[in-house]
């Protein structure tokens, strides 16, 4: 083996190792001398014979390391390099001593070991001074047994590889620091009480030594007791703290405080997780905490606070709320329930209310918007929060049959009016879009139709329109939403007011061609009756002037479009009046009612009510709001007596010489313009009376097509094809009055199967 031994000091005697190395040099030199130019090659040869060791070689050796282990223990110098410790191990182990070694090196530690439980035997000490002991106890183990196995490694490499039941050496010296020392109850019970009180004051708000904690846990983990001796007392203490701090806590602090707590409590133990206690303790930590501080008590916070975090539109509280709920297990079900039962009790509080039903509209369009932010910041835009939003507008807007639709129509209209200076064409189109998202909750959809139809023929025939472009977005917005049917008679208006114009254009020409045109300038619009609403027509009496003109344009109209019938709608008139005052000339936009009253006073100076009622001929209601305008408005164009805001049978009225205004045209308010209960009335009232004939219609088709049916499956049928609510009460009705009609019948044995009569 003289390769393995050329050139290493190692134990074998000096004299030996160098005659060998002497050799080899001889031998290089005399081939060099011998051979002249050809060198000869050197081969090195093992020993034909092993070389054996020195009797005593073991024990030597071996009392050399024993003293170098002692004095790594006691931390003193040690005599010998630590090369020649290395080799001289290897040299041990190249003779099969390898058991001896492994099991010499145990005793010793397990000796050394052994003695240092004697230290903490002394109940003096306190906690943290005995944590710091154990510590320091274990620092110095660990240190040691690193030199004692880079000493030993090549035992460690090779006989401690080769035998799969030995312990390598570092595993070795874990064994017995766990077997001697941790094991000890005494040690264990006060090692782990001190480590639990250093957590419950840093729980506290106490300052802790935090590296201590890392590395007494580090090695509990090292030693395989962590779970055991460690881990489920700390769940259990943690268990318990968090109970009564949750129930405590509960009961003294403000839902939006309780969260930002718990909220503080989860960081700080996943921040514990992070700096010494092991990994593995996360989940079933975090858990303990969610579900003490937060699954016991989800019910409790959502009572007691998510109406007020809405209310008070708390955003950073409610998306704290939303993210810790998501965390427990069925907490984002009940803050999903709680969110849809505030939005229905909410909504409803708007609906219900008929004093709100003046800014009912606008409170839902905000409420709606503030849901919708609420939803997008605070839930992520969850799907599931979206839908049951839906869900609960459509649920409370709808408690209240009929009129949150009317009301819409009528926000639509106020916003589609001229005189709406609030918004750009931008901003117009923003509000219609928000419009349609209340409207698509709306059930009786025909009664929004009937309220918008009667508020858009207003504003298409007195020019009241704020915007083609728009009433014209707003019309196509309705088509997508609802179909063509929807809207075909909207359109339809829309089509006969740009008829009108044309027609009105060929009039001028045919008046001007007429030999005496006259001095009024008359326009009139052509309305086809079953696109427009029903109204009710007044028969007033016009001065010759106008009624002479209204048979030159029935002439003209005829002559072009035979077979028509005109039906002038004196309620819906207006005009233009030329005025003179003691201040000057003035002209005035008045209502046609307005202009017959106006034009008796060129006959004379004051008139009795019943004399103006006699020579204009309006209706007595209409004439008393007609005067109302006139004679106790803002632009008093007549003075009344006596005073009043009333309207009496004996007031007499004279035409205001001293009229003054600041414009030079005036627009006097047409009350009759403004809609009356009775025109509200009069239009719910039309809507009922359309359904009655839709329904007819729909049991009428379905029993046609089926011939034979059975009562709750026509009601079904009946549910899926009606676009409007309908009570099972009212369908029962219309099957009675079809059957008396005759175009159904009962079958004679079972009341509830129907026949169609055809």
């Amino acid at each position: 083996h003289l390769s393995a031994l050329v050139g290493r000091t190692n134990g074998l005697s000096k004299p030996t190792l160098l005659a060998a190395t002497a050799g080899v040099r001889r031998g290089v030199a005399g081939g060099a001398t011998g051979g002249g130019a050809a060198s000869k090659k050197l081969v090195i040869k093992n020993f034909r014979e092993r070389p054996a060791l020195p009797d005593s070689y073991t024990q030597d050796t071996w009392k050399k390391l024993h003293e170098a282990v002692r004095a790594i223990q006691s931390s003193t110098s040690i005599k010998y390099n630590l090369e020649e410790l290395y080799q001289a191990v290897e040299n041990v182990c190249s003779y099969n001593a390898s058991h001896t070694l492994y099991k010499q090196l145990r005793q010793v530690c397990e000796d050394h070991v052994k003695a240092q439980i004697l230290q903490f035997r002394e109940y003096s000490l306190d906690s943290l001074l005995f944590l710091k002991k154990i510590n320091k106890c274990w620092q110095d183990h660990c240190r040691q047994m690193i030199m004692i196995r880079s000493i030993f490694l090549f035992l460690d490499r090779t006989y401690v590889l080769q035998n799969s039941m030995l312990p390598s050496i570092w595993d070795m010296g874990l064994e017995l620091f766990r077997n001697h020392v941790i094991s000890d109850k005494l040690v264990q019970r006060k090692t782990i009480d001190g480590i639990l009180l250093l957590i419950e004051q840093e729980r506290n708000g106490e300052a802790v030594d935090r590296s201590l904690l890392r590395s007494l846990l580090s090695m509990l983990s090292d030693l395989q007791v962590y779970k055991d001796s460690f881990e489920q007392r700390f769940l259990e203490d943690t268990n318990r703290l968090y109970t009564a701090e949750g129930q405590r806590l509960m009961q003294e602090r403000e839902v939006p405080e309780y969260l930002h707590h718990v909220n503080k409590r989860l960081e700080e133990e996943a921040d514990r997780v992070v700096t010494y206690l092991d990994h593995s303790t996360q989940k079933p930590l975090i858990a303990c905490v969610e579900r003490q501080l937060l699954g016991e008590h989800l019910k409790a916070i959502l009572q007691k606070g998510l109406d007020n975090l809405l209310n008070e539109n708390r955003i950073a509280d409610l998306t704290l709320l939303g993210q810790l709920f998501s965390r427990v297990k069925g907490g984002q079900l009940l803050l999903l329930h709680s969110w849809g039962e505030y939005i229905k009790n909410f909504g409803t509080t708007i609906v219900i209310n008929p004093e709100k039903d003046k800014d009912m509209v606008q409170e839902l369009l905000d409420f709606k918007e503030k849901m919708d932010h609420i939803i997008e910041v605070c839930f992520q835009k969850n799907e599931k929060f979206i839908n049951l939003m839906k869900e609960s507008f459509e649920t409370f807007v709808n408690k209240r049959p009929n009129k949150p639709a009317e009301l819409i129509a009528k926000h639509a209209d106020s916003k589609l009016r001229a005189g709406n200076k609030e918004a750009t064409d931008e901003e117009l189109e923003k509000i219609l879009d928000k419009i349609m998202i209340i409207f698509r909750f709306i059930h009786g959809k025909d009664v929004f139709e009937a309220f918008y139809k009667k508020d858009l023929a207003k504003r298409l025939l007195v020019g009241k329109s704020a915007s083609v472009d728009a009433e014209k977005s707003m019309l196509s917005k309705l088509k997508h939403e609802c179909g063509a049917a929807f809207t075909s008679k909207l359109e339809g208006m829309f089509k006969d007011m740009e008829l009108s114009k044309d027609i009105m254009v060929h009039f001028k020409q045919y008046i001007q061609n007429q030999s005496d045109p006259g001095n009024i300038d008359l326009t009139v619009n052509i309305l086809t009756m079953g696109y427009w609403p029903t109204y009710t027509p007044m028969d007033v009496l016009l001065p010759p002037e106008m009624v002479k003109l209204q048979e030159v344009f029935k002439t003209f109209y005829l002559g072009k479009h035979s077979g028509r019938k005109l039906q002038w709608q004196t309620s819906l008139g207006h005009a233009v009046l030329k005025a003179e005052f003691k201040e000057g000339k003035k002209e005035f936009q008045v209502s046609l009612f307005q202009t017959l009253v106006l034009l008796m006073f060129n006959e004379g100076d004051e008139f009795g009510f019943e004399e103006i009622k006699m020579a204009t001929g309006i209706e007595d209601s209409e004439l008393r709001r007609t005067l109302q305008s006139l004679a106790c408005g803002k632009a008093r164009v007549m003075n009344k007596s006596p005073k009043g805001k009333d309207i009496e049978d004996g007031d007499k009225f004279t035409f205001n010489g001293d009229f003054k205004h600041k414009l030079f045209r005036i627009k006097i308010n047409q009350i009759q313009m403004k809609e009356t209960v009775e025109e509200q009335v009069s239009t719910t009232e039309r809507v009922f009376q359309d359904r009655q004939y839709q329904i007819d219609a729909a049991i009428v088709r379905i029993m046609k097509m089926r011939k034979t049916l059975g009562h709750n499956l026509l009601v079904s049928e009946l549910y899926n094809q009606l676009k409007f609510p309908v009570k099972p009460g009212d369908l029962k009705k219309r099957v009675e009055s079809l059957i008396d009609r005759d175009y159904m019948e009962r079958e004679k044995d079972n009341p509830n199967q129907y026949h169609y009569v055809a």
